[in-house]
């Protein structure tokens, strides 16, 4: 299930378990995606995208987009904070908020970002925002259903 919070309203599905994540908290995630967007090196598509990750010690590592004249070289918000967060010793992860300028709908992760998240569980949560502060909020397991992660590859295959 999701939740879609306004300035004005929230809408809250009963099996959500963000619970442990304040208010505060989860506005304070999206703040910082919005700073962190600000941040980002986009000449060429002029995207800016925004990310705050919040670790399971509580601390927040932002990160925004990079981009490249060579485009496969770029390097998403999503995935340049994550890899800040490992560098820096964490790989636990309990929220990320990702921001951009489009006001007409949300901010999503790419497909290769989502596999990236994947690859350190699929409870986490995952908030896509706008700029006026509303946002949606998702786990990784709504954005990659049915996927794969870290321990599938040494899962015991069938032999033909």
């Amino acid at each position: 299930m999701s939740q879609v919070n306004t300035k004005n309203q929230a809408m809250k599905a009963a099996d959500h378990s963000s619970a442990q994540l304040s208010a505060e908290m989860i506005k304070k995630l999206i703040e910082q995606s919005h700073e962190a967007k600000k941040q980002a090196y986009c000449p060429y598509s002029k995207f800016r995208v925004g990310s705050a990750l919040l670790t399971a010690d509580n601390r927040v590592i932002t990160g925004c987009n990079v981009e490249n004249a060579c485009f496969y070289l770029g390097f998403c918000a999503e995935r340049n904070a994550i890899a800040k967060a490992v560098s820096e010793g964490s790989k636990k992860f309990k929220a990320i908020a990702i921001a951009s300028d489009m006001t007409d709908q949300f901010i999503s992760p790419c497909g290769a970002c989502r596999q990236y998240m994947r690859e350190f569980g699929t409870n986490w949560r995952v908030f896509l925002s706008k700029p006026d502060g509303s946002y949606l909020e998702r786990t990784l397991e709504d954005l990659l259903p049915v996927s794969f992660g870290p321990e599938d590859p040494f899962r015991p295959r069938v032999s033909q």
